[in-house]
Parts: C-alpha cells; structure tokens; sequence
C-alpha cells in the first residue's frame, strides 16, 4: 500500500480511533499498521478502498480530499466499528490540517474559552494580554506529549504514542493555538517519515520541529502582548488589500510535502522588488507536483499557468496580500498577463544588486529566505546525503544542494548535469540552508548554454529538464579557483549536535549509557565554548536520571526534566549555528556569544 494513494486524515480522527482502542489492540496497532501497508489499495473518485483480505474491505471517503470524521473510515470485518482496521488506516495516512488554507481577509474564529478571554481583556486594557486557561491547559498537553515522543525517539515512537500528540494538537487548535497544533502536526509527520525509512526525511529538520513545538508551548504560559500573539500564531493568513500590482515573473518550484500535499509556487517581484508569490498546492503526491507548473494560475481570469507566469509578468488589480507575500485569490481581485523581464533587466537586476552579505542576513532573520547570487560553477563536492554543486560566489566556496530528492522531481538530473557545465557563469535563486559553511538549495538558474540561449532563457530546477545538448562546448580553460571557506564546524559544536540529535532518533536511553559522551563537556570548555559544555553535561545528567522505589525497581523517568535539558541544547545549538552560517557568508547579523 503506498500512502500517496490515502487521502489525508484529521488529526482528531487518528487520535479518536485510536484512543477508541482496547488496551490489548494498541498493543497490536504497529503490526496492524505494517500488515495493512502490504494490502493492495483502489481509489475511486472521493473513495479510497483498501483490501484488509479476500472478503474484508476498508474504505476511507474523503469528500474535499480529506477524511474529516471517523465515521468516514468504515470497515466489513465482524469488529467493525471497534476494529484495528480503521485507526491503522488512519495512523497510515498523512495527516490534514484541521482547517483548510483559506484566501479571504476572514480571520480565524477562536474558541469559546479563548473568546472569553479577549473580551475580558478588552474591557481592562491596563492590564497586559496573557494566555487563558484553556490555552495554558492545551500547552502543557503538548508538552508533555511531545516530551513523551522524544523520550522514545523515532524507534520508540510508535502509532499510540502519535496518536496523543494528533489528540494535543487537536486540543492546542481548538484552545486557539495554531502554531503550536502545526508545529506538533509537523512533528508527527517526521516521525512517520522516519519510521518508514523515507528517503526525504531529514534528521535536522525533525529536530527543528520538536525544538519548535517544546519553544512554543514552554514560553506560552510567561508570554504576553506581542509575544503571546506570535506564539499563538493564526490559522489563517490574514489578506489585506494592496491595490494594483505590477508584477515580473522569477521562477516556479514545485511542492512536495510529507503530508501528503503536492503543486508548485510561482515567485514573482514588483518595480521596488518586494516578492509576490502565487500558489497551488493541494492534496496529491508526486504528480501533481510535477503537473502543476502547466495548471492555470488561479487569480482573477488570467489563463496564464505557472510556467508562463514564471517568465512573463502580471498585471493586479484588486490585489490582496498575505503577511509573507502571497497573494489572494478573493472575487474581487482582477489580473491580466503583462510584459516579463529578464534577470539582467530592471526591476528584477536590482534583486542580485544586493551584497550577499545583507541577503544572508535578511534570510537568517526570518525572511523569505531566497538568495540571487552570481556564481562561476567549479565542479562537485561529496557530502554525507551525496555529490553538490560547487561554485565561486564572490570568493566564497558555495555548495549548491538539491532543494528536493524525490526521484520524480528533476532537480538531481538537473544537478549532475550542470556539473559538467564547469567554468560557466550563471546567475540563480537558491535557498539558505543554514550551516557553518556556506551553502543553499538550488532552485532556479540562467540557462547554462549563456549567449546561445534564447534572451532571457532560464530553468526551473525542480520543474524542467535539462538536456546534454542545453550545456555549453567543454572549454580547456580553467575554471577559476574558489577560496577556501573556513571548517568553522570543527569549533566543536559538532559534539552537542550530536548528542541533540542522537535523542530525537534514539531517545533518553541512547544518551543514558555509561560513558556516552563523557568527557565532551570538559572539551567544549577547553576551546571556551563553556556554556556548551555545561549544556551538554545537563542533558546527559537529565538522560540518567533514573530514581528507584523501595524494593529497588525502577521509577517512571522524569521525561519532563530530559525534555527541557534536550530543548535547552537544541536552543543554543540552533543559535550558534546561526551565528557560524553568518560568519561563514559575510554576514552582519548580529551573533550570540559562543561562550557564557
């Protein structure tokens, strides 16, 4: 059974049927999971039905593409409705946002409790805003529940224990905490993405959402005002009105989550070179990533599609905008195709004009995170997840990586074809990705043939594929040499890191062993890197902390002490991190101390 073919269920839905459970099926749920994934699975239309044996069949309808009751998955075996069949086949889905994304200027509803709260606060604006009740009480629920995941780590995480944190997330939604309910979503999804040995999953990026979503639910109960606000988050964009907009086509990259949601994003830049983005993502796997670029752009009555619009303009009126630049596609919002540019042409030259150092920074400061560079490519160079793009930017040594390693996705043919292409000079938008050495996930470049190609030609990496005959005629003249980018990484950060990420995989109990680690906290003071040290030493005190009752058995482990030493490590280890990619870059952003 392949998991694209299972439309995306509700959070609350898994957590319902789950917990719907008698003791001794849970205990079976993981099998059942594995044993259904074998069974071969038809969708027809809004129905997707799984084979549970010869005479035994499990449907899930999903009216919009996602199932969004348990009432939705419904099975013929003689347990139904209390079967293993239904939460394995909701466990084994991806999991749906609980609101679908919205283009409207409505803002999101909140719950009673929260509601209450406001309107007391309203009433008495001397005193400053705090969370409510309910909202303290769905904080702490996450919480706890993700402190459970990362005491079991991936290997132990099983469907149960994914199950409580959906049910927190649910709870975190509905108490009006969004950002923590997304965050804990995205947890559970690297984790499955782990389990099912997918190649996408990302060890890094499933430490970055646990870090996230213990942040957000350990500052919630002393934050306030403007910092409540943003640990809140929204569950919608909010739209506001932006008038007339004129508008010249970037690049087009295509959307592949683990959550089962696939299309493509087309970026677009005005005369100031302010960014717009139109998107159209939707539940769907690999195939509509790669067939959405040829969808008709969905604003106003334009019959432009993604990869027109990438390399034409366009002309709004009526525009309304979210916060980070996308655009709406409200009744009231007209658009007509217009004149693009190309890269070497105003308004989008003034977009490489910028010092790469500014872009890093404005990257690393939550911005959107896209850098214009110059480069001169050099060759490849290996890492651990395999062969990148190496290039000279301005002296430094940049690795240009996949921003995407789905197989059906073009962008490592795209790659290793541009790297015979040494000595070419191209102009690209990529990626940050942050790291003490610079480097960034290639998405678009000038198309590599330069003078030959058509004015203004260009390739969406992840959309378009390159041919043998697209290179340029191999030239015997040197390519020129980058500069050697400093191993800033050696400072040894490396050995917190690991440790951080050791316990997102394997849990407390990889960090318990004896002699795991010891004498690394004395390294990392040696090298002045003392509040590291101290860190470190915390987390593995945390990780053995194990107490015994009177006859000498083991106590339940204190998750919540391992699950703030774990969030305090990973805290200062992001930070520094950051510090490092922007020191790496030239950047000016402002850098944590590296010691106490």
């Amino acid at each position: 059974m392949s998991t694209d073919l299972l439309p995306p269920v509700a959070p609350s839905v898994t957590a319902g049927l789950v917990e719907a459970l008698s003791p001794r099926l849970r205990k079976r749920l993981d099998a059942g999971i594995a044993k259904l994934a074998a069974r071969p699975v038809v969708r027809e239309g809004d129905t997707v039905r799984i084979a549970v044996d010869d005479d035994t069949h499990l449907e899930l309808h999903a009216p919009g593409s996602t199932v969004t009751s348990a009432d939705a998955i419904r099975c013929g075996c003689l347990l139904a409705p209390d079967c293993l069949h239904r939460a394995a086949a909701a466990s084994a889905a991806p999991v749906a946002d609980d609101e679908p994304t919205d283009t409207t200027t409505t803002p999101p509803t909140p719950s009673p409790e929260a509601q209450a709260e406001q309107d007391r606060e309203a009433g008495s604006e001397a005193e400053p805003e705090t969370a409510a009740p309910a909202q303290l009480a769905a904080a702490r629920a996450v919480f706890d529940a993700t402190a459970a995941v990362l005491e079991a780590g991936t290997d132990g995480s099983g469907a149960v224990l994914q199950a409580e944190l959906l049910r927190a997330a649910h709870t975190a939604r509905l108490a009006g905490l969004p950002r923590a309910a997304a965050s804990a979503v995205s947890v559970v999804t690297g984790i499955r993405a782990a389990r099912a040995a997918d190649p996408a999953y990302r060890q890094p990026e499933l430490a970055d959402a646990l870090r996230t979503v213990l942040g957000v639910a350990h500052r919630l109960p002393f934050a306030s005002g403007p910092d409540l606000a943003e640990l809140r988050g929204t569950v919608r964009q909010p739209y506001t009105p932006d008038g007339s907009l004129r508008l010249y086509g970037l690049f087009s990259e295509p959307v592949l989550t683990a959550t089962g949601y696939a299309g493509a994003v087309t970026w677009t830049a005005d005369a100031e070179g302010r960014l717009y983005t139109v998107s159209d993502v939707a539940p769907g796997g690999p195939g509509r990533a790669t067939g959405a670029a040829d969808r008709a752009v969905r604003i106003g009555d334009t019959a432009l599609s993604h990869r027109e619009l990438s390399r034409a303009g366009l002309a709004v009126s009526g525009a309304t905008v979210s916060p980070t630049g996308r655009l709406g596609a409200g009744a009231g919002v007209r658009a007509v195709r217009a004149s693009g540019a190309a890269w070497s042409a105003e308004p989008l030259d003034r977009l490489w004009a910028v010092p790469v150092g500014e872009q890093v920074a404005r990257a690393l400061g939550g911005g959107h995170g896209l850098l214009f560079l110059d480069v001169t490519l050099a060759g490849t160079v290996r890492e651990a997840t395999g062969d990148c793009l190496l290039a000279d930017c301005d002296g430094l040594a940049l690795r240009l990586a996949m921003a995407h390693e789905d197989p059906a996705l073009p962008y490592r043919d795209n790659l290793r074809l541009l790297a015979a292409a040494r000595g070419s000079r191209l102009r690209i938008v990529a990626r940050l990705a942050p790291g003490p050495l610079p480097r960034a996930l290639l998405l678009a470049a000038e198309h590599p043939a330069g003078p030959d190609a058509p004015p203004g030609a260009r390739v969406d990496l992840g959309l378009d594929r390159l041919q043998h005959a697209d290179l340029p005629a191999p030239t015997t003249a040197p390519a020129p040499t980058p500069a050697r980018a400093p191993v800033v990484d050696e400072a040894p950060l490396h050995l917190l890191r690991r440790r951080v990420h050791q316990a997102v995989s394997g849990g407390r109990r990889v960090l318990a062993f004896p002699g795991s680690g010891a004498g690394d906290g004395r390294r990392l003071r040696r090298v002045g890197l003392t509040t590291a040290g101290d860190l470190l030493d915390d987390l593995r005190a945390a990780a053995a902390d194990r107490s015994r009752d009177a006859f000498g058995r083991l106590l339940p482990a204190d998750t919540d002490r391992f699950a703030r030493a774990w969030l305090a490590a990973a805290v200062y280890t992001a930070e520094v991190e950051q510090a490092l990619c922007a020191a790496a870059w030239g950047s000016t952003r402002e850098t944590v101390s590296l010691s106490s």
